[in-house]
């Protein structure tokens, strides 16, 4: 009896219209602060009430004109209020348009089921409009060369990898090129956003900042870099040492994001081997900075664009050939081939040979402990490759600052390899 009360009454259509409320309350608070807004609190809180009420009436009465005429009626009064006192304003006004155009439309899909998406969508129209400051900043500190950065890895993602067939091709199945380019897009991704964060943070946070996020972009080109730094300059010996063991430990966390991204399933047998290298080096890297840590400010890395497309053509290539070249020696000579593989490939990349791995494991060609021990070794050569290029390169002053934190990683993953 109760329940067909509320229905004659229509009340079982309140929690609709309590959402759209909170919805148009929510963006109207951050519209009443600004000075410049010809619609606060209440107007953008009638307007997505507005919306639901048209959505209701649209489905009432079969006629989606009443939708659209609503929506237009919103747009039109909006603008007039703009209009009319456009000359004291400095702020046209377009951005506020957007938005209570944007609180009607979802008030009005909220009606149609859609409370959940509308409560999202609210929530980030209200922190881009609160962040504008910020947002205007961050935009202002961007280069022609991050935009095209940015550009490069859209059409990486939303051209070229739509058009790739999804089928297996070649000896052992082992080439998809699809996949392939998945790969591509997952390592360009990763070292796009290192790459961005780098050239918007630049030198404000100093030498750890700058270690973790070259190492997201490349750990073997941050590597290299300061060791040329620490070679030259006597008083960045110290600061070049705490960035080249930070890039190398972020190579470990970045490992890990990757397998969780690719092959979930294996990451419990992988994450106590990276802790295994990752704790001692973090141990080492800290008594360095609390020991020798200096003042001096940290060159930013010169780091390649790592979404151009000749860089993205040659991982792609060299991601395919190891991922052959793995499944054809493990078929071979067993598991041996693989390690031959990894250690080799893993001197200059192990992203590479790290996704292959993660690859044939998926393919049902690999066991975990197989895939893993690849892994683990090819961090192995790799840090081992940068150690002789800091010796090299970096000199004996920087090598010795150096030398403790990547054998004790290295030495630790060995001993997790041996263990595990």
């Amino acid at each position: 009896m109760g329940d067909q009360l509320l229905r004659s009454e229509g009340l079982e259509y309140l929690p609709a219209f309590l959402t759209s409320l909170a919805i148009g309350l929510l963006i109207g608070i951050e519209r009443e602060r600004n000075p410049a807004a010809r619609a606060g609190l209440r107007t953008f809180a009638l307007v997505a009430l507005f919306g639901t009420l048209a959505g209701m009436i649209t489905k009432e009465t079969d006629s989606p004109w009443i939708l659209l005429g609503g929506l237009l009626v919103v747009g039109l009064m909006t603008i007039a209020a703009y209009l009319r006192e456009r000359e004291a304003m400095a702020d046209p006004g377009t951005t506020t348009v957007i938005a209570i155009v944007l609180c009607y439309a979802l008030g009005a899909i909220v009606w149609y089921g859609y409370a959940t998406l509308a409560v999202m969508l609210g929530i980030t129209t209200t922190i881009l409009l609160y962040f504008k400051t910020e947002l205007h900043g961050w935009t202002q500190n961007l280069t022609r060369r991050d935009l095209v950065s940015v550009l490069q890895f859209a059409v990486l993602t939303f051209i070229v990898l739509p058009i790739l067939p999804d089928r297996n091709y070649g000896p052992f199945d082992a080439l998809n090129p699809h996949q392939v380019w998945i790969m591509v897009v997952l390592i360009s991704g990763v070292s796009l956003a290192g790459y961005v964060a780098l050239r918007v943070v630049g030198q404000r946070y100093g030498a750890p900042l700058l270690g973790v996020l070259g190492g997201l972009v490349s750990s073997t080109a941050t590597t290299l870099m300061y060791a040329r730094h620490g070679r030259g300059n006597p008083s960045l010996v110290a600061l070049s040492a705490v960035v080249i063991l930070l890039a190398n430990l972020v190579l470990l966390a970045r490992l890990a994001f990757l397998t969780g991204v690719v092959a979930p399933q294996i990451l419990p047998s992988l994450l106590p081997l990276l802790a295994a290298g990752l704790i001692p080096g973090l141990v080492f890297t800290a008594l360095i900075w609390r020991r020798f840590g200096s003042g001096a400010e940290a060159p930013i890395p010169e780091i390649t664009n790592p979404t151009e497309i000749r860089l993205s053509l040659g991982f792609g290539a060299l991601y395919a050939a190891i991922l052959f070249l793995s499944a054809w020696l493990s078929d071979l000579i067993g598991s041996r081939g693989l390690y031959a593989v990894a250690l080799v490939s893993g001197l200059t990349d192990v992203d590479a040979i790290a996704l292959s791995s993660l690859r044939l494991y998926d393919l049902g060609k690999l066991e975990a402990g197989q895939a893993v021990t690849a892994i683990g070794l090819a961090v192995i050569a790799n840090i081992s490759f940068k150690l002789g290029l800091v010796v090299a390169i970096g000199g004996g002053a920087l090598a010795r600052r150096c030398a403790p934190g990547m054998v004790a990683c290295a030495a630790g993953l060995g001993i997790g390899l041996a263990v595990l």
